[in-house]
């Protein structure tokens, strides 16, 4: 063949290489652009529905486990609990008196929970508040009577667990004398509110613990930090726990400073309602609530998105067998 006739085959196949060539470089550049995407939909923050689900799921399994189990598990989380007040009182007495010195001591507050909830042990107004979110759901009597029977032998089991602990603290000297001073300060704290007071400061007890619960299935490696930085905001604000305050309110008890009548009815019973009623009705409803009602909207929006993206892809089918 003369050069002549190859000049011209390459002039007459130029136009279709360079068809050939920009065709890949714009499958390239869509293969990194699904890359992309896929990699901006990991870092994306999990929708509210998500984080649901895993709280539900967990509430799902708890609810199906036999109540010996829970009720051992609970005893130990109530044993656990007493370590938030010794901590409290080691670092109250260690720490020189200043006007900071509440908030060093107050640090002290999150490490029983950091055992708990850690530890998986079964706490209430932690594990036993996110049942709520299954009997919202599936809406059935048998489920709210387990809830129920969850509820009373997890907060019978804790109150026990407490009340070891705070015994075994005023007969059992397991600390130096010179502790007991900053212990029953901390005890006597727990009576200093009205019993109207009490449950409103229970309220927000319930409420943050709730949050922290709601924050924590994504937490990762965050999940310590947000532990200590909510259970500190408790102790700061010195907020009622109905199971971390009960060591401290039982020891009160045991040491003779006030009677178990005093513990019922001034702290046991307020600080009870106050948190059930904000972990409940201010988390688990009105979290479930947002869940509930933005499903409808997303499926609308899923639909809707799906159509768009057949319409897509049908519109670059037909432009393809046009080139071909």
């Amino acid at each position: 063949m003369s050069e002549s006739s190859q000049n011209q085959a390459a002039d007459k196949n130029g136009p279709n290489d360079k068809k050939d060539n920009g065709k890949k470089e714009e499958n390239q550049e869509a293969d990194l652009n699904r890359h992309e995407r896929r990699d901006a939909r990991r870092r994306e923050f999990p929708s509210a529905a998500v984080v649901y689900e895993a709280i539900r799921a967990e509430a799902e399994s708890e609810l199906s486990r036999p109540l010996p189990g829970l009720a051992w598990s609970a005893l130990a989380a109530g044993l656990s609990m007493g370590f938030s007040f010794v901590a409290q009182a080691l670092l109250r007495h260690y720490s020189p008196e200043a006007s900071w010195q509440t908030i060093i001591s107050s640090f002290g507050y999150s490490m029983g929970f950091l055992f708990v909830i850690l530890g998986r042990q079964q706490l209430f107004t932690e594990n036993t508040l996110t049942p709520v979110l299954e009997v919202l759901r599936v809406k059935r009597l048998d489920t709210l009577i387990q809830t129920v029977n969850l509820w009373l032998v997890v907060l019978a089991a804790n109150i026990l667990g407490t009340a070891i602990f705070g015994a075994t603290l005023v007969y059992g000297h397991v600390l130096d004398d010179s502790i007991a001073p900053a212990l029953s300060q901390i005890a006597a704290s727990e009576y200093s509110a009205t019993f109207l007071e009490t449950m409103i400061r229970a309220v927000f007890a319930g409420w943050l613990v709730a949050l922290m619960l709601w924050l924590l299935p994504f937490a990762e490696t965050a999940r310590v930090g947000v532990i200590i930085l909510v259970t500190f905001l408790i102790g700061l604000a010195h907020l009622p726990h109905i199971i971390a305050g009960s060591v401290a309110a039982l020891y009160a008890v045991f040491e003779g400073s006030h009677t178990i009548g005093q513990y019922i009815t001034d702290f046991f019973v307020p600080t009870l309602i106050g948190n059930m009623f904000g972990g409940i009705l201010m988390v688990a409803v009105v979290n479930y609530a947002q869940v509930a009602y933005s499903g409808q909207d997303n499926d609308k929006n899923s639909d809707k998105n799906s159509d768009k993206n057949n319409d897509t892809d049908s519109a670059k089918k037909k432009n393809k067998t046009k080139e071909n």
